[in-house]
């Protein structure tokens, strides 16, 4: 199985990580949603086995496995509406997407419409980090512009009352 990983920045061998329980599961349901699209993206049967090799991962305790389940099983399971609901605001076909682009979009697209207990602004600079640490040069400015839109249309008021502070 092809699992999408994250170097290590230089003099971090042997530093505590600071990333948070919640990044991590982020991380981890990236790889997931990765290695799903990878695959083809051919149904739910997918998902146990995405999710018990990932648990597999030595680094994965560092993670907070509920919200690591509730992203990966989510996002599987409704991508097809999350598409529907980002496509309007890419620049190019959902095919050119790269896949690390397509899977951030689909997790961004997932916390902003289901999970209105995250703030927006946390929803987005999420997907804006993995991008930083997964994605290519420029694919954060991207990923940020994409949700950045979809935001205003899915959660108005918030998006709203944000700018006004």
């Amino acid at each position: 199985m092809t699992i999408l990983t994250k170097s290590k920045p230089q003099g971090a061998g042997s530093r505590p990580n600071p990333r948070s329980a919640r990044r991590r599961a982020r991380e981890f349901a990236l790889q997931g949603v990765y290695a799903w699209l990878l695959r083809g993206d051919d149904g739910l049967q997918e998902a146990g086995a995405i999710d018990a090799h990932i648990r597999d991962d030595e680094e994965f305790p560092e993670a907070d496995a509920t919200w690591f389940k509730t992203l990966l099983h989510g996002v599987l399971k409704e991508a097809p509406g999350l598409r529907e609901r980002f496509e309007p605001y890419i620049d190019r076909p959902l095919a050119e997407l790269s896949p690390i682009e397509h899977g951030i979009l689909l997790i961004g697209s997932y916390e902003l419409i289901h999970h209105l207990e995250v703030p927006y602004k946390v929803a987005i600079n999420e997907a804006v980090e993995l991008a930083k640490s997964f994605g290519g040069t420029d694919g954060f400015k991207f990923v940020n512009g994409v949700l950045d839109k979809m935001a205003a249309d899915v959660r108005p008021a918030e998006v709203q009352a944000g700018a006004r502070r």
